[in-house]
């Protein structure tokens, strides 16, 4: 998430595209995110029931009934993942505070592939099936579906919209939009739910022939619907009224970095932890209509927060122009990039890349510990590019703490300065220590290979990258 914080999609456009990455439902670490998936796979199960209830005994007697039900099947289960990729977007506080925000945007970015490729089978699958058992060719039995079903032109319009946000979510599309376009053609998954819903009761047979199925389908939508109202309209709406955020001063921090000193009422009472992100949206013009998330770049109080931000795109460029006073509104704490995924009375080694610094910088001044208990290694492709350094130095020397600056450009592997060999003369307990890494996606993937091949256990090392 992000860290000298600029929009997501800003991020991901000002850096050198980062190699393949694993699969995002591979490997994701904690027992609750682990928990969280199996619970997404659980719900397969009724779904395939639904379908299977409804199948008649030795239906299934040819070729093309096969094909039709394998289409009936793919179509249900893309419904199902629509619903699971809102959930996961509705920023339910329990989720993203535990689960960790960056878990959850692999796993919606992921099942949003699949959702997809459901789509189009479901599509394809259903035509050809009805082409076979007809006797007719593919074409004219698309043709007819369209005009003879006037319901299909529902899911055939939702099919078009899903097509068009899985194109802009592509990796090289999204790079080349900016955030704001990419954002609201992503809206336009909630018109392909609605216009999915609706096909499924006008022509799907599991819900028109069953009541039980129309009111469990029904209640599934407005669950998650009123999880959407809640978690990022009301409760984010009535939290702004509540600490009545404003910015109080902007602090230029080097070429192109200000930081954004932020005070409110009561915030003690926000729970904000370091290590944590808002979403911010500035009541100014040009900005009210903008909501971008920023972490914490120290550690929250009770009468102030602050945000760094680099100008790297349209929407972190004019941040500071803000006047003094200007009203905040925001949505958030989020993330679980905190001091609770430490283990007790274990050291601890923090490593940021670029950008990266702004979280861990809140953790380097909050977390427990005095001299080697706590070391932080901050590696820049430039001297100018260590951000809030000075703060870092001066926080070493009134806590005794440990840091390093490692500066240069990315060459290779064997003269990265975070290779293994140079963590461990750095850090020679590093493999006892609990590690929190945050940075660019590509640099991540890299030193979390040298930690765990310089012994850190899998368990002990928390990642945050910037990757929606």
């Amino acid at each position: 998430m992000p860290a000298v914080s600029m929009s997501a999609h800003e991020r991901a456009r000002h850096r050198a595209a980062p190699p393949p990455p694993p699969s995002p439902l591979s490997a994701t670490g904690s027992p609750r995110s682990l928990a969280l998936l199996l619970v997404i796979c659980a719900g397969v199960l009724p779904v395939l029931f639904i379908w299977w209830q409804n199948t008649i005994a030795g239906s299934l007697d040819s070729p093309s009934a096969c094909l039709i039900a394998a289409g009936s099947i793919a179509g249900l289960l893309a419904a199902y993942l629509l619903l699971v990729l809102v959930a996961l977007m509705a920023r339910v506080p329990w989720l993203e505070n535990r689960v960790g925000s960056d878990v959850i945007a692999r796993y919606h970015r992921s099942l949003g592939e699949y959702t997809v490729i459901l789509v189009c089978a479901h599509a394809l699958l259903l035509t050809v099936g009805y082409a076979w058992q007809g006797g007719t060719n593919p074409v004219s039995e698309s043709v007819t579906l369209l005009f003879d079903y006037t319901d299909v032109w529902l899911s055939t319009i939702a099919l078009a919209l899903l097509l068009l946000v899985g194109v802009v979510s592509a990796r090289a599309v999204r790079r080349k939009l900016s955030y704001e376009s990419w954002y609201h053609v992503h809206l336009l998954v909630y018109a392909a739910i609605g216009l999915a819903f609706a096909h499924e009761f006008a022509v799907g047979t599991e819900f028109s022939a069953s009541l039980r199925n129309r009111l469990l389908w029904s209640a599934a939508h407005l669950v998650v619907g009123a999880a959407v109202l809640l978690f990022r309209v009301l409760l984010p709406l009535w939290r702004s009224l509540r600490y009545r955020v404003r910015v109080a001063r902007v602090v230029s921090e080097g070429p192109g970095v200000v930081s954004l000193h932020l005070t409110g009422r009561n915030l003690d009472r926000l729970d904000a932890e370091a290590g944590q992100f808002l979403r911010w949206r500035f009541l100014a013009r040009g900005h009210w209509w903008q909501s971008h998330p920023y972490s914490l770049s120290a550690a929250p109080s009770a009468d102030g927060l602050r945000i760094t931000v680099k100008d790297l795109g349209d929407a972190s460029s004019s941040l500071a122009r803000l006047a003094p006073g200007t009203r905040v509104w925001f949505e958030g704490p989020y993330g679980a990039f905190t001091a609770r995924r430490r283990s007790p009375a274990r050291r601890v080694l923090l490593i940021a890349g670029g950008a990266g610094i702004t979280p861990l910088r809140a953790l380097y001044e909050s977390l427990p510990g005095r001299g080697s208990d706590l070391v932080l290694i901050y590696r820049a492709s430039r001297a100018e590019d260590l951000v809030l350094y000075r703060e870092l130095e001066a926080i070493a020397r009134r806590r005794g703490l440990g840091l390093f600056a490692r500066v240069g450009p990315r060459g290779h592997p064997d003269q990265d300065p975070l290779r293994g060999s140079e963590l461990r003369a750095m850090v020679p307990d590093v493999a006892d220590r609990d590690v929190y890494l945050c940075g660019p996606a590509g640099m991540t993937r890299t030193v979390s290979a040298h930690l765990r091949a310089a012994g850190v256990p899998k368990q002990r090392l928390h990642i945050e990258a910037f990757e929606l």
